[in-house]
């Protein structure tokens, strides 16, 4: 599929960092006139032999301010975008849509005391954005970042969390972020190890939090494999927690762009 001069720019890839041979994390130089919100995402297009184009959504990992964009992919087996995104290097050119996309943003919510964080795999990706803004940190004052992974190789950006505290921004705001990773495949000690689901059903998640799902203090935000997102949201639903819609403000905001 191929898309007009009019909606698209072509980008250089400037930077790619491998944390796993199926995980990697890349920066391409940002258009001037691109402009998004902490959490959307953009559409990528890269060119595949037959010169047409293939196209995917990648959250932005990168704050809103950056001069650059960054992104963080999965490497699927025989996938028709990964396959070829995997193979470029720094220099390469890649499109992207000169329009943003999503609405898993902070806007969507009304004044609350804790920002649940809940993801799995590359689904960080819009947290660490979010992370990035300074609302978030004098909005909040408990923000709790689940990272559900499959090995303890996969908890990428992790280094990134852990140098918070020295932020030049909001580093002294930085002991109101928990952050709790989950290793479904392997048992560290002292490290949860089940599905999200299952550690929200058992009060897991809570008890490691320290904090407890509350209808008026809790905004809750889901990002990462469609079967988790869907599995999560209808359980939060029996516990009375809504969708926010622009005409219903609720408290769960998700991302649909699989």
């Amino acid at each position: 599929m191929t898309q007009s001069a009019e909606k698209t720019t072509r980008e250089s890839i400037t930077w790619i960092k491998s944390w796993t041979p199926h995980l990697f994390s890349f920066r391409i130089t940002r258009p001037k006139a691109f402009r998004f919100t902490a959490g959307q995402f953009a559409r990528l297009g890269v060119e595949k032999a037959d010169g047409d184009f293939v196209w995917r959504a990648y959250s932005m990992v990168s704050n809103s301010y950056d001069e650059f964009l960054e992104f963080y992919s999965i490497v699927v087996p025989q996938g028709e975008f990964t396959s070829e995104l995997s193979r470029l290097r720094v220099g390469d050119r890649i499109l992207i849509e000169k329009q943003n996309h999503g609405f898993l943003t902070l806007d969507r919510f009304s004044a609350a005391r804790d920002l649940w964080l809940l993801s799995t795999g590359t689904g960080i990706a819009p947290f660490l954005s979010i992370l990035g803004e300074p609302s978030v940190w004098s909005d909040y004052q408990k923000i709790i970042l689940v990272h559900s992974v499959r090995q303890s190789d996969e908890l990428a950006y992790r280094d990134t969390l852990d140098a918070l505290p020295t932020h030049p921004l909001f580093g002294e705001f930085a002991n109101k972020l928990i952050y709790i990773p989950v290793i479904t495949r392997e048992k560290l000690p002292g490290v949860l190890s089940e599905r999200i689901t299952q550690l929200i059903t058992s009060g897991a998640l809570e008890r490691a939090a320290k904090t407890v799902f509350d209808l008026d203090n809790s905004r809750i935000m889901l990002c990462g494999n469609p079967e988790m997102v869907d599995d999560t949201r209808k359980l939060l639903k029996t516990k009375g927690f809504q969708t926010s819609r622009q005409s219903r403000p609720g408290q769960i905001a998700v991302e649909n762009y699989w």
